[in-house]
Formats: C-alpha cells, sequence, structure tokens
C-alpha cells in the first residue's frame, strides 16, 4: 500500500470532508438528524467523489472498499463532530478554511489518479474537478439546499484550474509533492478570493 505524503494528505481530505457532511445534518434546522443519518451524510461526502471517479475509470474496487483507512479516517472524522460538536461550529472560518484545503487536494489527487489510468489531459482534468466537488453536490441534495455549483461563487472552477495547472506542470516534470502543493495551494487561493470578494462568473441570459 502507498503511504507517500499524498496519501497522508488525501487522508486528511477525507477527514475534512467528513466533518463538513455531518456539520451540515447536524446543524440542518429543518430536519432531525440522528446519529447514523449524520454519519451517512458525512460518509457520503467524504467518498462520493472518489467513488464516482474509481467507477467512471473502471477502478475496482473503489478507493473506500480497497483500503480501510478510508473508513477509519471517516469515522475519526465523524467522531469529531460528536465530541466536540460546539467547538467545530464556533470555528466556521476555520471549517471553511480546510473544507476549501480539502476541495483542493480532492482535484490534484483525483487528477493524478486519472493520469495514471491513463486517460487523456481533458478527461483527467473532468475528473479531477468531479472527485472534488460531487460528494459535496450529494450533501446538497440531500440537505434540500442549492448545490454550490450551481451558485455564484467560484467552486468547480477553481477545481478546474487546479486540475489543468497540476497537469500542466505533471507534464513539465515538476517534483510530484511540490505540484500537489502548489497545485492545491491554487484552488484554495482562487477559492478563498473568490469568497472574499463575492466573485462569480458572469451569467448567461436567454430570456429577459
Amino acid at each position: 500500500m502507498d503511504f507517500s505524503f499524498s496519501y497522508y494528505i488525501g487522508l486528511a481530505g477525507i477527514v475534512v470532508f467528513t466533518i463538513s457532511g455531518a456539520l451540515s445534518a447536524l446543524e440542518h434546522k429543518d430536519h432531525h438528524h440522528d446519529l447514523f443519518s449524520v454519519f451517512f451524510t458525512g460518509f457520503i461526502t467524504a467518498i462520493g467523489g472518489g467513488t464516482l471517479r474509481d467507477i467512471t475509470l473502471g477502478n475496482y474496487p473503489v478507493s473506500w472498499v480497497r483500503d480501510e483507512n478510508i473508513l477509519w479516517a471517516i469515522f475519526f472524522g465523524f467522531l469529531l463532530v460528536i465530541l466536540l460538536p460546539r467547538t467545530l461550529t464556533k470555528r466556521k472560518d476555520e471549517l471553511f478554511l480546510f473544507d476549501t484545503l480539502g476541495i483542493g487536494i480532492y482535484t490534484v489527487l483525483g487528477t493524478r489518479i486519472a493520469l495514471d489510468h491513463g486517460v487523456n489531459f481533458f478527461a483527467s482534468a473532468l475528473l479531477g474537478m468531479i472527485s472534488a466537488i460531487f460528494g459535496g453536490v450529494i450533501r446538497d441534495t440531500l440537505m434540500n439546499e442549492v448545490p454550490f455549483i450551481f451558485r455564484k461563487e467560484i467552486y468547480a472552477t477553481a477545481c478546474l484550474v487546479g486540475s489543468v495547472l497540476y497537469i500542466v506542470l505533471n507534464v513539465w516534470n515538476v517534483n510530484a509533492n511540490w505540484n500537489l502543493v502548489i497545485s492545491t495551494t491554487v484552488v484554495v487561493g482562487i477559492r478563498i478570493v473568490a469568497v472574499r470578494y463575492n466573485l462569480g462568473l458572469p451569467k448567461i441570459k436567454i430570456f429577459d
């Protein structure tokens, strides 16, 4: 099993997304959630994007079935939410940063996995983006909220930029760990700036 730098970064991303999903369920004002529903929301947020990527690539068994450490990371994230709910809720700014870091990590690792399976550059960039955003799409759908990709905030676009950058730096033979750090930082930076200054892509108007 691969116990490289990127592997542990990926597990950290699993923990972050689990916390994000579980807190969304725990805090939702219109629903009552028991322990299982909180766990399930965190679980599906953490594995949704990676599972769709693996299915698309024919990479079986999918990552969380193949690697039990992913399940332990999910359980750890869920445990933090159950034991420290108020502490985590009061630190929403920090959680936003962690969630943003999570999409950056997922983007880069998803792109790398796609490239390792011999997928063309364009598809690899899209699969990197899907790895990062699809768990959040499922989470928001379960919470009966509009997914981030349909809101004004720049979200999926930041991931796509990070995917493309990772591919370019990979072609230029930049060190894999440095590539991971640089590309993840770009995704995080774009996301933070977009939220800070309320930036979004221009709307397409078909009907007035």
